[in-house]
């Protein structure tokens, strides 16, 4: 009498419907009756002992809710490097330069700071400074300023400041390892996204090469700026300059510190096993 219909579960096996009794009621020990049975078996997932069990593929292992919530912490601290890398290569503040206050016997001084990408002279006013200071600055204080971009990624000239030309072949390259990290970073955060939405551990070890690699590049961005730095002092020794690094060399500092710890733990996260309980395994309370 009535038109026979199959329900397929989640793994694809079909599910006959329910059995009913002479006067229309269920028989007892057959399937869950009723829209929650017949919910539990449209829904993607099925329940064991209360809990939902995680999706699994062919492709690698699958992550539980508690590697989940893991995972997103390893993220959020892979992130923060992201951002403190992005800070400091987009602004200038990598070095101050900056000559004796009184060096040009007037009533201002002239100090510079310069980045990647461009550099800025300021001229502040010698009442301003501190009088314990003996050279002009810090730019932080208020005056005039002039910034350009630096002409070697153009043209290939390179930049005098203070009668001191800097070395492009070495600021190119102070770039170029910056750039290559962003890029890293990149890859790194899409695979973990591939891996949260895929619910796969596998993609987890690239991702964390990638921002163990990101974090090193970064800071060998410091150590060639800092060779860079020197060439551009040796220059021209007649022009007595002193200077010092500013903010945004902290944030690369601290920037390739936390991607290596962020991209470490992604490499923990992707282990078959737990290394804090192999290495400190839990002993019975009998022993």
């Amino acid at each position: 009498m009535w038109a026979t219909f199959l329900v397929t579960d989640e793994e694809g096996h079909a599910v006959a419907p329910a059995a009913t009794g002479p006067v229309g009621t269920p028989v007892t020990g057959g399937p869950t009756q009723g829209p929650a049975g017949f919910a539990n078996l449209m829904s993607g997932r099925s329940t064991f002992g209360g809990k939902k069990r995680r999706r699994t593929t062919s492709g690698g292992r699958a992550i539980s809710e508690a590697q989940e919530g893991k995972i997103k912490l390893a993220f959020f601290v892979a992130i923060v490097g992201v951002v403190l890398t992005v800070l400091g290569v987009g602004t200038e503040f990598w070095v101050e330069l900056a000559p004796p206050k009184n060096y040009y016997n007037n009533q201002t001084c002239l100090t510079a700071h310069y980045g990647l990408w461009k550099g800025c002279t300021k001229t502040l006013w010698v009442a301003d400074i501190d009088p314990e200071r003996e050279s002009c600055g810090p730019a932080e204080l208020p005056g005039e300023s002039n910034c350009t971009f630096f002409k070697f990624f153009t043209t290939g000239e390179n930049t005098v400041m203070f009668q001191k030309t800097t070395q492009k072949n070495l600021n190119i390259a102070t770039a170029m390892l910056a750039m290559f990290s962003l890029f890293l970073m990149v890859m790194g955060a899409i695979c973990i996204t591939m891996s949260l939405s895929k619910e796969i551990l596998f993609f987890l070890k690239p991702a964390s090469i990638c921002f163990i690699l990101s974090g090193i590049l970064v800071l060998l961005c410091l150590v060639v700026f800092h060779q860079s730095l020197l060439a551009l002092l040796a220059s021209d020794p007649t022009v007595p300059l002193s200077h010092q690094f500013s903010w945004s060399v902290s944030c690369i500092g601290c920037a390739g510190a936390v991607l290596i710890v962020g991209g470490i733990l992604f490499l923990l996260l992707a282990l078959p096993y737990s290394p804090w309980k192999r290495c400190l395994p839990r002993r019975d309370s009998s022993s």
